[in-house]
């Protein structure tokens, strides 16, 4: 049977790819973006009870109300932004589902979607499965910021929706309150709808502060803010996330959501409701990690690789410029087969596979597993 692929150069995810190749190397997977630590045991215990307690059936499709309510209380403690949780919050099935619903909600045939490079890499897919262009600008290294001149010159009267993500995947960097004051000028006199994928929220270094869309109020009214509870909790596993517009942009968002997973699952939106009532549970979570970042950066002092600035996320760039001409991809895989070590080729974010010798590494890792792939790193 002759197949017609809409997607026709797409094959496994890179972390895909470095996770299975580290795993038959018996190689330390610092590629993949999840932490090896365990989840609270109080929110397992909370989502045992709800299972015990007979809450196992289909949730509402927009999610439950306790824990929209939660979001809500949440939104309004982080960012002082009142928003209703009835109208303006969907639970979905990971942020990569919200970000997906999302452009299915809005992009048609033909429009138009700037993308940034380099990109997690279900933008470019989502936007393609859904009719949409997606147009790329690329970031350039080392500190990855966005030239909003040359955004301005990549819109055209096709031009529907814009997407940022901050704190970055893969490169760490974060927007400013400037960035995000540039971004509402050009949302509104375009009209464009802004797709914010905020999954690292909470994950921010130096006393810095995230600025997210939902702190601008004009551009607020045109954004999709994305969130995940994997992320924040360290359960990616679990696969849930949540989507915060306004309520004409909910609308449409809902109308998608619901065909592609209707609902999310019961007993662990229930636990999260009621772990989220405890603000120590998230709040303390960019120190928490920026230690690990730290551990990392001290562990790999003396090696040949040079770390790029990280503000955010849990990932670090590291540069072998200086030390090897391979591509990024055979450095990875050479790094997973001889030194049992396996990072990112950042290039696999770039559209055009742009190679800058970097690497990406996860630091969301046991100190033990930091300090072994440390030992590594200072070997080359």
């Amino acid at each position: 049977m002759l197949i017609n692929s809409r997607l026709p150069e797409v094959g496994t995810s890179i972390f895909t790819v470095m996770s299975r190749l580290a795993a038959e190397e018996g190689a330390i997977n610092l590629s993949q973006g999840f932490p090896d630590f365990p989840v609270s045991q109080e929110l397992i215990e909370l989502i045992f009870k709800n299972m015990k307690a007979g809450h196992n059936q289909y949730a509402p499709m927009p999610g439950t109300g306790v824990l929209r309510k939660a979001v809500a209380e949440v939104v309004l403690k982080t960012y002082q932004r009142e928003i209703d949780f009835e109208t303006e919050v969907t639970i979905t099935a990971g942020g990569t589902e919200a970000l997906f619903s999302a452009i299915a909600a809005f992009v048609k045939q033909g429009d138009e979607v700037i993308v940034f490079d380099p990109a997690y890499d279900s933008y470019n897919p989502s936007i393609r499965l859904n009719g949409g262009v997606p147009v790329h600008i690329k970031l350039k290294p080392p500190f990855f910021t966005i030239d909003w001149e040359e955004v301005k010159s990549k819109i055209t009267s096709r031009t529907r929706m814009i997407i940022v993500n901050t704190p970055h995947n893969p490169t760490g960097a974060i927007l400013s309150e400037s960035d995000l004051k540039e971004l509402e000028q050009i949302a509104v006199a375009n009209e464009l709808v802004v797709l914010s994928d905020e999954v690292y929220e909470r994950i921010i270094f130096d006393k810095q502060e995230h600025q997210s869309v939902l702190k601008f109020p004009k551009l607020a009214a045109r954004s999709v803010a994305v969130f995940s509870f994997g992320k924040t909790f360290h359960a990616t596993g679990w696969k849930v996330g949540y989507a915060v517009a306004p309520e004409n942009l909910t609308k449409e968002i809902r109308k998608t959501h619901q065909f592609i997973t209707f609902s999310v699952n019961t007993p662990v939106q229930l636990a999260l409701a009621e772990y989220l009532t405890t603000p120590d549970h998230y709040l303390s979570l960019g120190g928490f990690y920026q230690k690990k970042r730290d551990l990392f950066l001290d562990q790999i002092k003396g090696s040949s690789f040079q770390p790029l600035s990280c503000s955010g996320s849990y990932f670090q760039l590291l540069s072998y410029e200086g030390a090897s001409t391979k591509n990024e991809m055979d450095m990875a895989e050479w790094m997973t087969r001889e030194k049992k070590l396996a990072p990112i080729p950042v290039s696999a974010f770039y559209q055009d596979k742009s190679d800058h010798k970097l690497l990406r590494f996860c630091f969301a890792k046991g100190e033990e597993t930091l300090e072994k792939a440390g030992a590594l790193l200072r070997k080359l």
